[in-house]
């Protein structure tokens, strides 16, 4: 019988004090309600449960119980159990207050998210179920650094056929979102003797907040229609770029340039670090294929499932050069510290052809959201003008001069949240500051979408 109850009810942590176990059971009870550990509504064990854990008689916990529920502080129903009473409970002095949740604005125009609401939730399902069917038992162990080889396996596959990377699974390494790659890229570079990045112009300060951290100077480069201008990249041991589809200014990498930043990575053994982030979406051109082709062994290819799936996933991936797979494990910490089953069903997904089937769906519904919206400015608010529209899942909105503040207060003031370009600029950017919006439209469901592009196009100029 000991063994049985050993396997029923829920655990109660109490540490009974005082003269008498009924009396000493009863205040550690009332107590653990009072000052809030037991939240209203929560269920207690069962008297037989809980007298077998705490190895006392069952009468003196049924006894405790009855006399809180005369005090009020439990109730007891036939049926549903003892529970602690609904009743407001007072922090004790001193307790720092619960911070209010911010409130969602009414429309979210800012980019960096797909559509949550269309996340595979479904399909995702069913591939979870067949991997962990048929995942071996130690794959539930602490596992390789660079992450599971059947997701490296799918991964390699993947980037080969429909971005030309040169992949290979013992050279991919999987990471908790793009910002957990840089910050382990900025640990083994620092290490291997590198003392600057340089950086695009514009472009996540979160990014360069990494490299900083890590110990490394971060130097932005000239940037004009042509894209990020290589020509200055001298005196730095590494480059991080966005070449397919510049974040957030939306014009791909000039051909010219891409060779210039691989001959330079050649010529002094420099690194460059590819951040491929919405490689998938490509809509009026070819897609433009990755760097990584040009020289895997002078540049590190990142990518990530944010944008194609959902940024909660933390999964990213990085293919190295042979020569950073071991500094990389190694700041990794030794073992896999991404979720086994998340990079489990992520490899079913890719190798069962789902990830194709959504990617491709995704690209057809933003595409027709980017063409309500480009088609929306033009007819309402004929003074601002949009471009990077070619790819990616935002569009560069420019203003006209001096109004970029107002207008991303006005947007504000009307529940649209909105970011402007300035946001976005390096500090020690040279290139003349550039009034613009940044207009992510793939965040919003499908359901707020015209509400938001109204929003929109009400605080533009015109």
């Amino acid at each position: 019988m000991a063994d049985r109850w050993a396997t029923l009810g829920v655990d109660l942590h109490l540490e009974p004090a005082g003269p008498g176990l009924r009396r000493g059971l009863t205040d550690a009870l009332r107590e653990a309600v009072r000052s809030g550990r037991l939240a209203p509504g929560t269920r207690l064990p069962s008297s037989r449960s809980l007298a077998a854990d705490l190895g006392v008689a069952r009468n003196t916990v049924a006894d405790a119980y009855a006399d809180l529920v005369a005090e009020g502080w439990l109730t007891a129903r036939q049926g549903s159990g003892t529970r602690v009473a609904e009743r407001q409970v007072v922090p004790p002095a001193g307790t720092a207050p619960h911070p209010r949740e911010r409130a969602r604005p009414a429309y979210d125009l800012r980019p960096g998210s797909p559509d949550l609401a269309s996340f595979p939730r479904a399909e995702w399902l069913r591939a979870a179920r067949r991997a962990l069917d048929t995942a071996p038992h130690h794959a539930l162990d602490y596992g390789d650094p660079r992450g599971r080889p059947e997701l490296r396996t799918a991964l390699a596959g993947y980037l080969s056929r429909a971005r030309g990377v040169r992949a290979d699974p013992e050279r991919t390494v999987v990471c908790g979102g793009f910002a957990h790659g840089l910050k382990l890229l900025g640990t083994a570079l620092r290490a291997r003797g590198a003392r600057g990045v340089a950086v695009e112009s514009y472009g996540l300060d979160v990014h360069w907040r990494l490299l900083t951290a890590a110990g490394l100077h971060t130097a932005p480069l000239p940037f004009d229609r042509r894209g990020t201008d290589p020509g200055t990249l001298s005196g730095a041991d590494a480059v991080l770029l966005t070449p397919a589809h510049q974040f957030p200014m939306g014009v791909p990498l000039h051909r010219d340039r891409r060779a210039a930043v691989v001959d330079w990575a050649r010529r002094t053994g420099g690194l460059v670090l590819e951040d491929d982030y919405d490689g998938e979406f490509r809509y009026d051109r070819q897609p433009v294929g990755a760097l990584q082709g040009l020289d895997p062994d002078r540049v590190v290819y990142l990518g990530t499932a944010s944008k194609s799936l959902a940024p909660g996933l933390r999964l990213a991936w990085m293919v190295l050069p042979p020569d950073l797979v071991g500094p990389v494990a190694e700041a990794k910490g030794g073992v896999d510290t991404c979720g086994v089953l998340d990079q489990l069903t992520l490899a079913e997904f890719l190798a069962s052809g789902a990830y194709d089937r959504h990617v491709r769906a995704a690209r057809l519904r933003y595409r027709r959201r980017r063409d309500a919206l480009v088609a929306a400015v033009a007819a309402r608010a004929p003074e601002a003008r949009v471009t990077g529209i070619a790819a990616g899942l935002h569009v560069l909105l420019r203003l006209p001069p001096g109004t970029e503040r107002s207008v991303v207060q006005a947007a504000h003031w009307r529940g649209l949240a909105l970011h402007g370009l300035a946001g976005y600029r390096h500090a020690d950017a040279v290139a003349e500051p550039v009034d613009a919006l940044v207009v992510g439209y793939g965040t919003p469901p499908d359901h707020a979408w015209s509400g938001a592009l109204d929003a929109l196009c009400a605080v533009l100029p015109g």
